[in-house]
C-alpha cells in the first residue's frame, strides 16, 4: 500500500495542514472540498495512521500527522529540487559547477563570483577546491572539476583550453627580523642564495624536477600557502607572495618587502588563466563564474 503514495496526496496532505481545513485546501488547490477530503482518507488508509482528528470544527493534525507532516514536505521539497535539475539539464545548464581554483588567487573575487553563482543559478551547487601548482590542473584533466583556474602552473598540457583572467601582483618579503631585512637597497643574487628561500610544493607529480621562481639552493618546500605565510611572519625564510596576502603585513611592519637584484620581471606579476579540457567545454554557470572572476 505504501509504495502507492503519491506526490500528489502529500501536496493535499500538506495544503490541509497549512490552510487549517479542508476547503481551504481545497481553493488553494483549485480543487473541490470533497475531492480533498478522500484523497486524504485514501491516504490515512494507505499509509494505516490518522492523520487529522476531525471531531472539531476544524480539522486538527493528529501526533502522528505532525510528524509525519515535516517528512512530506522533505519529499515534496527534494521532488521540487529534482524537476529544476532535470529542467537545468534539458536547457544545457550544468548539473554542478566543479571548479579548482589557485590557492594564489584573490579570495575576495572568488567569493563574489561564488555569490553570484549561487544567486543566478541557485539548483546549480557549486563544489570547490583551493590547490597549488598540479593540484589545480590535475582535477580537470581527471574529470572531477569541468573549469581549472591556474596561475602557480605556468606549463599546461596541451589537452586543456586556458583563457586570460586577471594578473595577481607578487612581492618578495621576509619577517622584519630576518637578516635579508637589515640590508639596504637590492639584495645581491648572492646572498639570497645563502638564506632558506620558502616555496611552495605540489603534491601531484605534474611539475616533478621543475621549480619556479627559485633563486635559493635552501629551500624549504611546503604544499600549504597559510603555512608558508606563517613561516615567513616566524621569519624562517624568504620568499615570494601575491601582494594581496601580505599587504596589511607590509602595512603593519610584520613583513619587509625584499628587492632580488636581477630578479625575472615575470615574477612580478602571475597570470590567471581559466582552464577546462577541449572535450569538456563549460556550460553557461561556469562562463558565467569566469565572468565574474575576470571581475576581479
Amino acid at each position: 500500500m505504501l509504495d502507492a503514495v503519491t506526490l500528489d496526496q502529500l501536496r493535499t496532505f500538506i495544503a490541509a495542514a497549512e490552510q487549517g481545513s479542508f476547503s481551504a485546501a481545497g481553493r488553494k488547490l483549485r480543487r473541490a472540498q470533497s475531492v480533498v477530503s478522500q484523497t486524504l482518507a485514501n491516504l490515512e488508509l494507505q499509509l494505516g495512521v490518522t492523520l487529522f482528528d476531525r471531531s472539531a470544527r476544524y480539522p486538527q493534525l493528529t501526533e502522528a500527522g505532525r510528524l509525519l507532516l515535516l517528512e512530506a514536505r522533505a519529499v515534496a521539497e527534494h521532488m521540487d529540487t529534482f524537476k529544476a535539475r532535470a529542467r537545468s539539464v534539458a536547457e544545457g545548464l550544468e548539473p554542478e559547477l566543479s571548479v579548482a581554483v589557485d590557492v594564489m588567487f584573490p579570495m575576495e573575487a572568488l567569493t563574489r563570483a561564488a555569490a553570484y553563482s549561487g544567486t543566478t543559478f541557485p539548483h546549480t551547487p557549486l563544489r570547490l577546491y583551493v590547490e597549488v601548482l598540479g593540484g589545480v590542473i590535475q582535477p580537470v584533466l581527471d574529470g572531477t572539476c569541468r573549469i581549472g583556474v591556474v596561475g602557480s602552473l605556468p606549463e599546461l598540457p596541451d589537452e586543456v583550453v586556458a583563457e586570460p583572467l586577471l594578473s595577481v601582483p607578487f612581492v618578495t618579503v621576509s619577517a622584519p627580523t630576518h637578516a635579508m631585512a637589515a640590508l639596504r637597497g637590492t639584495v645581491p643574487v648572492k646572498t639570497a642564495a645563502k638564506h632558506v628561500q620558502l616555496v611552495l610544493t605540489d603534491r601531484t607529480p605534474l611539475t616533478a624536477g621543475r621549480d619556479f621562481a627559485v633563486q635559493s639552493p635552501l629551500t624549504w618546500r611546503l604544499a600549504d600557502l597559510g603555512a608558508k605565510h606563517a613561516f615567513l611572519r616566524a621569519g624562517l625564510g624568504w620568499g615570494h607572495m601575491p601582494l594581496h596576502i601580505v599587504e596589511e603585513d607590509l602595512a603593519a611592519g610584520r613583513l619587509k618587502r625584499l628587492r632580488i637584484a636581477d630578479a625575472d620581471p615575470r615574477y612580478a606579476q602571475m597570470p590567471m588563466r581559466a582552464v577546462w579540457r577541449k572535450d569538456s567545454p563549460p556550460g553557461p554557470a561556469g562562463r558565467a563564474f569566469m565572468a565574474q572572476l575576470r571581475e576581479g
